[in-house]
């Protein structure tokens, strides 16, 4: 059975017939009178839910069906609501009916007789709203032919990039000379296969503009050529006569009546030996590129094809063969932002006016590099007073009721348009976070989860399907990638600024998210407020929605702090909570939480809580609990009846006795094991048969009178963990209590055979491989403290066949002259960091085939102490051919001036000869494992990522505060980076 999704184009009506299925079966015989009601309900309402999905697939409503569209949406969330609360009301009294008190049993007869006299009430009002609308639909007679507010079509707003003048353009020189040498490559060769290059970026970034350039300078090159578009909804025939008309140069009588046979087979009789460039402009989908694909003869002399598109995977679709290439288009750097802006306000790139240069760089920055926005802003301004308080307007307020404005926006709704339904939903929830926010994947994913958005079959796990849907819009170029985890999986993302501004306006449109206090999302508050996202960062006087305006509310986010929260008590259908950055939240504002009987995510981040109220235990749906830095230090004990929660993080928090009751618990993370929770707790851990992922903080010291207890309690537990589904365990400690952590190095009895990730963060090293690493067949990284290291302990660790990413930290290196790392062993490690050694103690040395797939090579040295090198510091660098990214830290703690110089200067030798397309890093710093923050940010899970693009950007988290944000970038700041 398919579970039942929310999506902004139906509003809950698939979830509600679902529902409607459900009371059926189980209420139907007790619910007198309204039986051929309900029946007669759930059919309106499935031919109306099939309507809605019709309508959803048109772009220009006409008015009056954009209202009848917009009643039966609301109408389907006050139908769940209304059996949501029934269901409630009558599970509730079953379940406190069991008993075989006969006064108990009486009370909960009366109980749900009562409830099924409100509901049949109620059905019988819905039912009514239902005929009303259904009336309203045959009295205006709407018809999906005609539910288009205009018969004219539109042009492409996309035409002008065909026709724009080279002289005007900025940037494109670079693009295109490699474009053009791609696509002529091998044109000296006796054989030419026919190749293909395709141009794939984001809308707006100018792959038409960029395309239109290769064909003016080349086309003429070729026997014949051809520049089509083909857009979202192509007629093929169409497609076909354009590119049949302009290889010919023919205009064909009757043409328009051929059909696609006939037209292909034109097409290749005349093309065939020939050599023709085409190029294929705006392919949205496989299947026609496919289509296109039938004309296009492979002669073997030398025809090229140039196709452009805005998904990645339809790029690659068009490139199969080795010859063939695909060209990621990127944004423009900084200075060609600059000299576009200037260019086309001022005519001359060269300055901008001292009184504009601090505005002019915001505006810059809001366009994010992307020509379309920049130009968008630049034609605005043109005709404008050159004041900064008018070019401070527009900065603040970028989307504005512009003819201008309006076709950039069209231009990036095509992206919109082309996606499926739930896609859409996805990706207007997106603009429920803050501006420049990093978004991390997992969480967004839950949020999705809770709010109904993710569509499954059964058996199916809702967070693959929902990592599915995070990686499409990756594809469809609508979400940036900011981190890359080591496995090479997308883990953070942000929003370019132009992209966000449109799905506020699709949200606002839609009444799908209502917001308040962020700066330029005005929209007025509906009578019913689905979802509500409140920004009181620099905000006052922001309006509060009232009690009847939220109590149907099924999402609260609140960033930032105030004295105008909106209470608790005034929700009562709400599924997610999610609140940030309030240091003035008392503990009585969770008072009453144990109401919202659908709530199935709550985080708390930054918060002034000092403590969960126990009715927290109430919350039966809860699937996920984030308490992540607040100033709580206690779970209450009813936490352990959380029956359905999958996923729970609670800073250095421990649990409460009870925790093995709590079965569908996957992920714990942060949790601290000291002594006020007694050892059994940890016993109780290895009967939590579902847990994947645990992440602990060992909090217990080596005075600790029983700590064989708890050691063994642990120990027992992780052994029982790895026989279910345990795969990821990270290790956690502070100062001294590290040293306690002794007893890991030989814990497990029955080694941990399906742990996947292995992770230390302690002060502990062990003193040699613990044997039990050496069986972890399938681990993939690798996260190990071990003092000293010889080439024994790379033997093992080399040994490990799944080992893709390894962090080897150690005080010493034996032998102490010189390191070798053999070329066995490592076969498919791409990440390898190693820290530290002095430079007087010999570096390692690759041989030659050492780790054949190595990609990115990170070590640290200390300078305390360094002398003169011996040798010349050859660590044998060059003999990794598949390196990519080598970064060299120099840790200054302790050290003298001339000790870091003559560091630097040794390191600088050795990769002064390295080869120029190698990235290379030196970096000084005062802190080891900030080399953990600034090469790998780690995320929520206290997993590594891989940042991308600025190294601001690689460490900030999803929804970190201001402040957190400020911390991590003043400790990036401290590092110094030297190319």
């Amino acid at each position: 059975m398919e579970h039942a999704m929310v999506s902004v184009a139906t509003g809950v009506a698939s979830a509600v017939l679902e529902k409607i299925s459900t009371l059926m079966e189980k209420e139907y015989s007790k619910l007198k009178g309204v039986r051929d009601e309900i029946i007669s309900l759930k059919d309106e309402l499935s031919s109306m839910n099939a309507f809605l999905l019709k309508l959803s697939d048109i772009e220009e409503l006409d008015v009056q069906v954009k209202e009848w569209r917009n009643q039966i949406r609301e109408l389907s969330y006050d139908i769940e609501d209304c059996i949501d609360g029934f269901m409630h009301r009558v599970n509730r009294s079953s379940d406190s009916s069991n008993t075989k008190c006969f006064f108990r049993k009486v009370i909960h007869q009366v109980r749900t007789l009562g409830a099924r006299h409100a509901i049949s009430n109620d059905i019988l009002k819905l039912k009514a709203r239902v005929d009303s609308a259904s009336e309203r639909f045959k009295r205006y007679n709407i018809d999906p032919a005609i539910t288009s507010s205009s018969a004219i079509v539109p042009v492409d707003p996309r035409l002008p990039a065909l026709y724009a003048e080279a002289e005007s353009l900025v940037g494109i020189d670079e693009p295109t000379n490699d474009i053009i040498k791609w696509l002529t490559e091998g044109d000296g060769d006796l054989v030419q296969k026919l190749k293909v290059v395709s141009i794939w970026g984001p809308g707006g970034l100018g792959k038409t503009t960029l395309a239109r350039q290769v064909y003016d300078k080349i086309g003429r090159q070729f026997d014949c050529q051809a520049f089509v578009s083909v857009s979202q909804k192509p007629d093929m025939r169409k497609v076909f006569r354009n590119i049949l008309i302009s290889v010919t140069g023919v205009e064909y009588i009757g043409i328009e009546a051929w059909d696609e046979e006939r037209l292909i087979n034109k097409l290749r009789d005349f093309i065939n030996c020939k050599r023709y460039f085409i190029v294929i402009d705006d392919i949205w989908s496989t299947t026609d590129w496919q289509t296109i694909r039938c004309v296009l003869l492979d002669s073997n002399i030398g025809s090229r094809v140039l196709a452009t598109t805005q998904i990645s995977y339809v790029a690659q679709s068009c490139c199969p063969a080795d010859q063939d290439k695909v060209f990621e288009m990127k944004h423009l750097s900084a200075v060609h932002a600059e000299k576009l802006f200037l260019k086309r306000i001022f005519g001359s790139g060269d300055s901008c006016p001292p009184h504009l240069k601090e505005v002019s760089n915001g505006i810059l920055r809001k366009c994010g590099g992307l020509p379309l926005a920049i130009i968008t802003m630049a034609s605005l301004l043109v005709n404008k007073p050159q004041t900064k308080e008018q070019w401070e307007k527009y900065r603040d307020s970028i989307v504005e009721n512009d003819p201008i404005v309006n076709r950039m926006q069209k231009i990036l709704s095509l992206s919109y348009a082309d996606l499926p339904h739930h896609l859409k939903t996805c990706l207007l929830y997106l603009s429920t976070f803050p501006e420049d926010c990093i978004i991390e994947r997992d969480r967004l994913v839950r949020r999705w989860i809770a709010e109904g958005f993710i569509a499954t079959e059964s058996g199916c796990n809702l967070e693959e399907v929902g990592e599915d849907y995070f990686n499409e819009l990756i594809s469809r170029s609508l979400i940036q990638v900011v981190g890359i985890k080591y496995d090479d999986r997308a883990n953070t993302c942000r929003i370019h600024d132009m992209v966000l501004d449109l799905i506020v306006s699709k949200s606002i449109e839609e009444n799908f998210i209502t917001f308040i206090g962020y700066h330029n999302r005005v929209c007025g508050l509906q009578d019913k407020v689905r979802r509500l996202s409140l920004n009181f960062h620099h905000q006052e006087g922001n309006t509060i929605p009232s009690k009847r305006v939220v109590s149907c509310t099924r999402s609260l986010t609140v960033y930032g702090s105030t004295n105008h929260m909106p209470p608790i008590s005034d929700f009562q259908s709400l599924r997610v909570i999610n609140i940030e950055n309030n240091d003035t939240l008392e503990n009585y504002y969770l008072n009453g939480i144990g109401r919202l009987f659908q709530l199935k995510y709550l985080r708390l981040s930054e918060v002034s809580i000092s403590k969960l109220p126990e009715e927290i235990g109430e919350l039966q749906q809860l699937e996920t609990l984030e308490l992540e830095h607040t100033k709580i230090n206690g779970l209450p004990k009813s936490i352990t009846r959380l029956k359905n929660l999958v996923f729970l993080r609670a800073d250095y928090t421990s649990l409460p006795e009870g925790v093995g009751n709590m079965k569908a618990l996957q992920k714990l993370s942060w949790i601290k094991v000291n002594t006020s929770a007694p050892s059994t707790t940890l016993h109780e851990m290895g009967s939590l048969t579902e847990l994947r992922y645990l992440d602990i903080n060992w909090c217990i010291g080596d005075m600790c009178s029983d700590m064989k207890s708890y050691t063994e309690s642990f120990g027992s537990s992780i052994i029982k963990l790895c026989k279910h589904k345990l795969q990821y365990l990270r290790i956690r400690s502070e100062g001294s209590q590290g040293c306690s952590l002794g007893f890991l190095l030989n814990s497990w009895s029955c080694p941990p055979h399906l742990l996947q990730k292995f992770d230390m963060y302690t002060e502990y090293y062990f003193p040699r491989i613990p044997d039990w690493i050496a069986s972890l067949s399938k681990v993939t990284f690798l996260d190990i403290k071990v003092n000293p290291v010889d080439e024994e302990a790379f033997r093992i660790l080399g040994n490990l066949p799944s080992l893709i990413t390894l962090w080897l930290w150690t005080k010493t290196v034996v032998p102490k002259r010189r390191f070798i790392i053999h070329n066995v062993g490592f076969k498919h490690l791409k990440e390898f960091y190693f820290g530290f050694w002095r430079i007087e103690m010999g570096p390692i040395k690759f041989e030659v085939g050492a780790m054949p797939k190595l990609q990115k090579f990170l070590f640290d040295i200390k300078a305390q102490g360094a002398g003169p090198p011996s040798g010349d510091f050859d660590i044998g660098i060059e003999h990794i051919s598949s390196l990519r990214h080598l970064r060299i830290g120099i840790d200054c703690i302790d050290a003298r001036p001339c000790e870091v110089e003559v560091t630097e200067a040794a390191v600088r030798n050795v990769t002064s000869v390295l080869p120029s397309n190698l990235q290379i890093e030196i970096e000084r710093h005062r802190a080891g494992q900030m080399v953990k923050e600034k090469m790998g940010s780690t995320d929520h899970d206290g997993e590594q990522n891989r940042g991308i693009g600025k190294h601001q950007e690689q460490a900030v988290e999803d929804g970190s505060s201001l402040k957190t944000r400020k911390k991590i970038l003043e400790r990036v700041s401290t590092h110094s980076f030297l190319r």
